[in-house]
C-alpha cells in the first residue's frame, strides 16, 4: 500500500514538472482564483468593520427626571441588563450630564451664561442602552413601555426615551446591514464558481494532453486510483504552490493599502492581514488543495468511463 502510494505521489510531481507552460498556466489561474477568495475575505473584513462602526454609534437613551433618584435608576439598569437583547447599559449622572453639557457648548457664551444664571443643575441623569443587533431596540423600547419596566415604578421617574426619534434611522441602517450580507454573500459565490469553473477547465487542458498516457495505462491494466492519483496529487502541487504564491503577493498589496487608504476604509488591511494571517492561510491552503484535488478529480473521470 505504502509503495503504491509513493509511486503515485512520485509519479504525480513528474506530471507537474513535465507539464512545463500547462503546469504554470494551471498555479497561475489557481494564483488568481485563490486571490479571489483573499479579496472576498479582505473585503468582507472591511464591509463588517464599517457595519460594527455603524452599529457602535446606534443607541437609545432613556432620559430621567431631575429629581429621579439614583437607586431607582439603578434598579431600571439592573432591570434592562437582564434582558437578552441588551449589550451594554451605562449610566451617566445628572453631575456628568451638565458637565458635558459645559464641554460641548463651552465656546457659547450666551448658553453658559443662561445656565449659570439659573444657578441650580437643570439635568437630569440618563441611560444609555445598545442593543447586540440593531433590529433589537424595538424590543427594548416596548420593554420601556410594558408592565416590567412599569412595575418597578419607572414610569414616574422618565422624562423621556429617544427611541422613536431615532427609529426611521435605525430601521433603515437595519436594511443596510441585511441588504449588504445579502449582496455579499451573492458576490462572494459567484466569484467562487467562477473562478471554480476556470481552474476546473485549466486542469482538464493538462490531463487532456496525457490522454494517450491514460489510454497506454489502461492498456496494461492500471486500476483507476493508479491512473486518478497522479493528477490528484498534481492538483495538490497546484493549491500548494498557488497558495505560496498568493500570500506572497498580497503582503506588498496590504502594507500598499494600509498606508494609503485607512482613512477610507476604516481599517488598515495590513494589520489585519498580518493579526489574522494563520486563518487566511488555513483556508487558501485547504481551499487550493481541495479545488484541485476535486477538479483533477472531476476532468479526468471522462477518460476513466470509456
Amino acid at each position: 500500500m505504502m509503495t503504491a502510494l509513493k509511486r503515485i505521489i512520485k509519479a504525480g510531481f513528474i506530471n507537474f514538472r513535465r507539464g512545463g507552460l500547462v503546469s504554470f498556466a494551471a498555479v497561475l489561474v489557481m494564483t488568481i482564483t485563490l486571490s479571489v477568495i483573499t479579496l472576498i475575505i479582505l473585503l468582507n473584513a472591511v464591509l463588517y468593520f464599517s457595519l460594527n462602526s455603524i452599529k457602535e454609534k446606534v443607541d437609545v437613551t432613556i432620559y430621567f427626571t431631575v429629581d429621579a433618584s439614583e437607586d431607582r435608576i439603578m434598579l431600571l439598569k439592573s432591570s434592562l441588563q437582564k434582558l437578552p437583547e441588551v449589550a451594554e447599559v451605562s449610566y451617566t449622572s445628572a453631575d456628568e450630564a451638565l458637565q458635558l453639557f459645559r464641554t460641548r457648548h463651552e465656546s457659547d457664551y450666551p448658553t453658559i451664561a443662561a445656565l449659570d444664571e439659573i444657578g441650580v443643575n437643570p439635568l437630569g441623569a440618563y441611560l444609555n442602552v445598545k442593543a447586540k443587533e440593531i433590529s433589537q431596540y424595538e424590543n427594548i423600547a416596548n420593554f420601556m413601555k410594558s408592565d416590567n419596566a412599569l412595575v418597578l415604578g419607572s414610569s414616574s421617574i422618565i422624562d423621556k426615551v429617544d427611541y422613536n426619534k431615532n427609529k426611521l434611522v435605525i430601521n433603515r441602517l437595519n436594511s443596510i446591514i441585511l441588504g449588504a450580507h445579502k449582496l455579499s454573500f451573492l458576490i462572494t459565490i459567484i466569484l467562487i464558481i467562477i473562478s471554480v469553473i476556470i481552474t476546473f477547465n485549466t486542469i482538464r487542458l493538462t490531463i487532456f494532453i496525457s490522454k494517450e498516457e491514460i489510454g497506454v495505462m489502461q492498456l496494461v491494466g492500471a486500476s483507476k486510483m493508479h491512473v486518478r492519483g497522479p493528477f490528484m496529487v498534481e492538483g495538490v502541487i497546484y493549491g500548494i504552490i498557488a497558495t505560496l504564491i498568493t500570500l506572497v503577493l498580497f503582503v506588498p498589496t496590504t502594507a500598499w493599502v494600509g498606508s494609503n487608504m485607512t482613512v477610507f476604509l476604516g481599517l488598515n488591511m495590513y494589520d489585519y492581514y498580518v493579526s489574522n494571517f494563520f486563518q487566511i492561510f488555513a483556508i487558501l491552503l485547504l481551499s487550493g488543495i481541495i479545488l484541485g484535488v476535486v477538479s483533477s478529480f472531476l476532468a479526468i473521470r471522462r477518460y476513466l468511463n470509456k
